[in-house]
This record gives C-alpha cells, structure tokens and sequence, in this order.
C-alpha cells in the first residue's frame, strides 16, 4: 500500500537542528516508509504519535490514518 506523506509543522523545524547529510538519508528512509512500511518500524504503546522509524541515531515519530502517513516529530533518539 502507498503512503500519502504529510510534514507537521514541527517537524519541518526540527529539520533545521540536523545536518544535511543525516537529512539526506533520513529522507530516503521516509519515502522508503510511504511504500508498505518498509525500515525499522515499531508501533509505540500508550504514547502518540503511534510509531517510530529508527535511522541510526535519529527517530522518526509518525501516525498513520487510513491511507495518509502523517510525521510529528524527527529527533535525536536522546531527545525523543
């Protein structure tokens, strides 16, 4: 099943505190993410948003509704 991706706010600004490198890459795992949930995906008990991506160090915190992949958060696994 394709993903319809879509960027709160917060996590466009959280991209500004990474470096480009590591973006670039946490960028491919997004959209590896949009096709059938491909990656490190773990569903999150009693905490919203729903599930995490790991990529390295960093977390990716997205909640999925129906067929639209809609991403929170993107921090340093220390910060999450």
């Amino acid at each position: 099943m394709n993903y319809e991706i879509v960027f709160k706010p917060r996590s466009l600004k959280d991209c500004k505190n990474i470096p480009k490198a590591h973006l670039a890459k946490i960028f491919e795992h997004i959209e590896k993410l949009s096709n059938d949930l491909t990656g490190d995906v773990r569903r999150l008990t009693n905490f919203t948003p729903e599930y995490r991506l790991r990529i390295g160090d960093d977390r990716v915190l997205f909640q999925i509704e129906q067929n639209v992949l809609t991403i929170y958060r993107i921090r340093h696994r220390r910060d999450v």
